[in-house]
């Protein structure tokens, strides 16, 4: 008899540099959906890796922003800052198995290289220390394929395309890479749900995943939604923070943009219209594009 396949475990994973917007609500909203529509668990993870870029009250901005819009998790918050422990096991395990090593290479040098890094410290033996990066070691055999449930398949021989990447920056802040393939295997993730930006470093994420021994998710990179001038919309891009007060408006707003159906007239409040978008959810619906313009934007 072949074994079950795992009960569902999503997540949402934001990084809390602003306040929740249209495009990061449209991302937790289809993560959410697909998880309770599969009768599954919706874990929330607050990707906050780099102080210098989160302002003051923005976590918990973002978390009051998702109950407001009757998306509620399962469980406690996970917060990356207090997970340093589990992502130095891993980068140290790496290490002693000489899957990475420190690099001190700079900035300009990688430019001057096309921005592939092509292993100029691989051999050298450098200390673990502060101003030191670590990188993975990448080799020509590490040709990756995702097969995404909306997007093309990618294939992509990761050291030809990005070389040996960091999983440990010089200012000792653990790299996303690093720290999402960590937390997913450590939260159980069977599913992720998210915008299509991050679809071309998901190689390097299986292929971590690979090295450390640690399952692979199923993916579904939705598209992004953008501004008139084909940018994502962000903190970087000034997406205007949502309104609260608008919560039901923002919901079918990204609905339409899930290409799901229209909740009826009559429901008028936030959790009456997710219960039945989770009925009526529908991955399939979502178009298989990387970005769709926003039609709001005035």
């Amino acid at each position: 008899m072949a074994a079950a396949d795992p009960p569902y475990v999503g997540r949402f994973a934001p990084s809390p540099t602003g306040p929740l917007h249209q495009g990061s609500l449209i991302c937790a909203l289809a993560s959410f959906l697909d998880a309770r529509h599969a009768g599954g668990r919706w874990l929330l993870r607050m990707e906050d890796l780099d102080p210098p870029r989160e302002p003051p009250g923005a976590a918990t901005s973002i978390l009051q922003g998702l109950r407001d819009h009757g998306l509620y998790w399962d469980g406690d918050v996970v917060w990356q800052s207090q997970r340093h422990t589990a992502y130095a096991a891993a980068v140290q395990d790496l290490m002693q198995r000489r899957r990475a090593f420190a690099c001190d290479c700079t900035r300009q040098q990688l430019a001057r290289e096309g921005g592939i890094y092509l292993g100029h410290c691989r051999e050298r033996g450098l200390p673990l220390q502060a101003g030191h990066s670590i990188r993975l070691r990448t080799d020509a055999a590490d040709t990756i394929q995702i097969h995404d449930l909306l997007q093309p398949m990618l294939e992509q021989n990761v050291s030809s395309a990005v070389g040996d990447f960091v999983i440990l920056r010089k200012d000792q802040l653990y790299a996303y890479q690093i720290a999402v393939v960590v937390d997913d295997a450590w939260q159980g993730i069977t599913h992720v749900v998210r915008g299509s930006d991050l679809y071309p470093s998901t190689p390097r994420q299986v292929l971590l995943q690979g090295e450390l021994g640690l399952p692979t998710p199923i993916f579904a990179h939705i598209p992004v939604i953008t501004n008139r001038q084909g940018q994502k919309l962000s903190k970087q891009t000034h997406a205007p923070a949502l309104q609260s007060s608008a919560a039901t408006q923002n919901l079918r707003r990204a609905l339409e943009f899930l290409r799901q159906p229209t909740p009826p007239p009559g429901l008028n409040s936030p959790s009456a219209i997710v219960a039945h978008a989770a009925r009526h959810w529908d991955l399939a619906a979502i178009p298989g594009s990387t970005a769709i313009p926003d039609t709001y934007t005035d």
